[in-house]
């Protein structure tokens, strides 16, 4: 060794050692920056590419083609959340509130746990140093016997939130349906309103996420926030104030920085979401029209058709992955390595310190021991400190599903006060005199016996007028035939008459819904058994209530003509 020392040249100065650690150390942030402000220009770019409509097979509503996509953590956002918690949670005292409650209670036990470990975990190293068998054995029985709680408390904790999530789908599922399926909501906004083009996706899927990212919002906030005030107080007692404070310092800075940082996530997740019911919505459509589709042979189109919608999914999640990467070594830089390095500036502040009166007297093994208990206490604290920040990415998460969520809820209120946005058509023969198309303009009267059309336009909802004004009048027992080409209005009467599509002018008289039955031109099963397709939209049970049995379902059966 000693003539190796002399063979190697002199170590150069600490400063100068530090450079290259210095370089190396801000190269991955470096990287990781250059990444993220990649990724975020390439999306705003692939964004105003993909302004133009280059692709209307998606049955993407034309409404809001222009609208910008606004998913990020503000104060609409928390506004939002709030309206949405309302919902998941309608009362105090609700099952909901009950998980809330335990897992909030077991989050407290887990963090007291932890402490005891911490504890207990000193002393069992304490008298291993010290050689005592005694206290060693004491102790790691204490752990022996501490085991089954402490799993039963994170066992607990596990199951708390899964039956949170559970509980919060249901209370959103059953609220968004019953909107839904009010009236003609589920029509309506497929065929009278542009805002939302994949509702399966938000009522499946983008429901189970948001309460999903709801829950573990809630405990990966919680929790740190619980460990940080339980260790400020245990730490401000060991090693004094002004190393919490730091701590709590660096939390607010780092906090502010990755929040700017993240702010593209939300819009992105969104935008995601989006294209993920492109994709099913392409996938879907070819299975309802597969007939269609085979008797034209259009199977190659098709498969070109799902092959764009999905290299648009590949391209924005692409991106998104790249984001997250740079974003996420950025974050464990900050959140992670660099409060670890601020934790041991802070714990070893009072060691270092030789005019401490705390220590003055005090034994190696007792400073080893001190020392341990509280380094583990501000680690713990500078983890608790890391997943506070790094909880700011689920909250970015979270504002893309919450608004999401938002906008079918406020469309689906919308459509069940009458109010449709969907882009309407000019008036191509430039007609200036004719009155603007408003929908829900007409007046409908309920009256029995009779059907009376006055002065009411056949239009389309995108605008379309088919007939201009149509006047007509049948009573009862009187058969009607309609014949037409095709497109002059023919269908577009009975979704008038069956208040499908909206009155936009003119008053028509006509008896209520239930004593009018229409045949719609496809032929529709619903899931169940023969009994089932006969008596729907009614179930078994109201079946009975009306008194019908099966004998007359089996004679009207035997009496239908059969051509």
């Amino acid at each position: 060794m000693a003539i190796l020392s002399r063979l190697l040249p002199h170590p150069p100065p600490v400063y100068l050692r530090l450079v290259p650690v210095t370089v190396l150390a801000a190269l991955p942030a470096a990287a990781a920056l250059v990444i993220a402000v990649r990724a975020r220009r390439r999306h705003r770019d692939r964004k105003t590419k993909d302004a133009t409509p280059s692709l209307p097979l998606l049955g993407e509503k034309e409404g809001g083609a222009g609208k910008r996509e606004r998913a990020v953590v503000d104060s609409s956002f928390f506004l939002h959340l709030r309206r949405m918690l309302q919902i998941l949670v309608p009362r105090w005292l609700s099952r909901e509130t009950g998980y809330l409650l335990l897992v909030a209670l077991t989050l407290v036990t887990r963090t007291y746990c932890d402490v005891w470990m911490i504890q207990n975990g000193t002393m069992i190293e304490s008298a291993i140093i010290g050689r005592s068998s005694t206290l060693f054995m004491k102790y790691l029985l204490n752990f022996i016997k501490a085991m089954p709680a402490i799993s039963m408390v994170n066992s607990l904790l596990k199951f708390g939130l899964s039956e949170l999530k559970l509980c919060f789908r249901i209370r959103l599922t059953r609220h968004l349906y019953q909107k839904y399926l009010s009236g003609f909501t589920y029509y309506k906004m497929g065929n009278l309103d542009s805002r939302i083009t994949n509702p399966d996706q938000l009522l499946t899927q983008d429901v189970e996420k948001f309460c999903n990212s709801v829950v573990d919002l809630y405990s990966n906030i919680s929790k740190p926030l619980l460990d940080i005030s339980l260790y400020v107080f245990k730490l401000t007692s060991a090693i004094g104030a002004q190393g919490p404070a730091t701590m709590l310092a660096y939390l607010l800075f780092s906090g502010l920085l990755l929040t700017r940082l993240r702010r593209p996530i939300g819009r992105m997740t969104m935008a995601e979401q989006r294209l993920e019911g492109d994709y099913r919505f392409v996938n879907s459509r070819l299975i309802t029209n597969s007939e269609e589709v085979a008797f034209y042979n259009g199977s190659i189109r098709e498969q070109d058709n799902i092959q764009v919608t999905f290299h648009k999914l590949v391209q924005h999640v692409h991106s998104f992955i790249l984001f997250r990467f740079g974003t996420g070594i950025i974050d464990d830089i900050i959140a992670k390595y660099f409060a670890t390095v601020v934790g041991y500036l802070v714990v070893s502040r009072p060691f270092m310190d030789l005019s401490t009166p705390r220590h003055l007297n005090s034994t190696t093994s007792q400073l080893l021991e001190d020392y341990y208990q509280s380094g583990r206490m501000l680690l713990r604290m500078s983890q608790a400190l890391g997943r506070v920040v790094l909880a700011g990415r689920e909250m970015a998460r979270l504002a893309g599903f919450t608004a999401r969520i938002t906008e079918l809820i406020e469309v689906l209120e919308d459509l069940g006060a009458g109010k449709y946005q969907r882009t309407m058509v000019t008036n191509s023969q430039g007609d200036v005199s004719a009155p603007p198309l408003i929908p829900g303009s007409g007046k409908v009267i309920i009256a029995d016996n009779i059907i009376r059309f006055d002065r009411v336009p056949l239009t389309t909802p995108n605008g379309d007028v088919l007939i201009h004004q149509l006047s007509f009048e049948v009573k009862s027992g009187t058969n009607v035939l309609v014949c037409g080409p095709n497109g002059c209005g023919k269908s577009s009467l009975f979704r008038v008459l069956g208040e499908l599509w909206p009155l936009f002018s003119g008053t028509l008289t006509k008896p209520e819904r239930g004593k009018l039955f229409y045949v719609p031109q496809r032929p529709y099963m619903t899931l169940g058994t023969l009994r089932d397709q006969v008596i729907y939209p009614d179930n078994e049970d109201q079946q009975h209530q009306k008194d019908i049995s099966d004998e007359v379902l089996l004679l009207t059966l035997c009496n239908y003509p059969c051509s």
